[in-house]
């Protein structure tokens, strides 16, 4: 998946030279925060996302897109989310009082920000290919749209399904505005992805924390994308 807009590329091109990206090389054996550990070739995904320069570019690519897409839908009042995280460890992020776990994402109402296990989401880049960040991100900015739009669903599963139309909505606009541009395999890449965080055959749908089978995921996801926002119930 590529960003073919000018402006947000014009603005990308100014946050990596403005320091909003490390530009200094790390002393020998250091790492910075924030930037996942590169394995061997072996790992190599299906499109050549291979390094962590990449992962951060569309990762920053994929904030600056979700950015611009509720802007326009919300019009002049909105505000984008605070803050972006990547975290390492378990507990170096706490939502609420409560230590963010390795291998998740999460909106965080409490702070405002989005936070992410840098990780898992690069090995999950690697594997699944740059679509996969796409949906990442624009999953998690859909439940800072529900908080601001004072959306709360009885069950968590009916915030989570509607999280996955919103984000649909998000990439699905975007494409037909030629914003984004689809390869050939980015709707595998998003069926991969979405099937890969689906719930367990056995999990209930009325579970706390329950977010939906594979295909109720896909689905959600899919009717956001073909007919944007109108399906989601916002």
């Amino acid at each position: 998946m590529r960003v073919r807009s000018a402006p947000l590329l014009a603005l990308l091109a100014v946050l990596l030279t403005a320091g909003c990206l490390p530009v200094q090389e790390p002393p020998p054996g250091a790492r910075q925060p924030g930037v996942p550990r590169a394995t061997g070739s072996a790992d190599l995904g299906p499109e050549g996302t291979d390094t962590p320069e990449e992962f951060i570019r569309d990762m920053r690519g994929a904030q600056l897109v979700a950015e611009q897409y509720w802007s326009q839908r919300l019009g002049a009042g909105f505000q984008p989310v605070a803050e972006i995280i990547a975290y390492e460890q378990e507990g170096e992020v706490s939502c609420g009082g409560q230590p963010l776990p390795r291998n998740n994402a999460v909106y965080c109402s409490d702070g405002d920000f989005i936070a992410y296990d840098v990780n898992w989401a690069f090995a999950a880049f690697r594997q699944l290919g740059d679509a996969f960040v796409y949906y990442l991100l624009g999953h998690e900015y859909a439940h800072a749209v529900q908080a601001r739009l004072g959306i709360r669903k009885e069950f968590t599963i009916e915030q989570e399904l509607q999280a996955d139309c919103m984000a649909g909505a998000y990439i699905g606009d975007q494409v037909r505005e030629k914003n984004l541009s689809m390869d050939d395999n980015d709707t595998q890449e998003l069926a991969d992805g979405l099937e890969a965080v689906g719930d367990d055959p056995d999990q209930p749908w009325f579970a706390p924390g329950a977010h939906g089978s594979p295909q109720q995921r896909f689905q959600s996801f899919a009717n956001g994308y073909q007919d944007s926002l109108e399906p989601c119930g916002l």
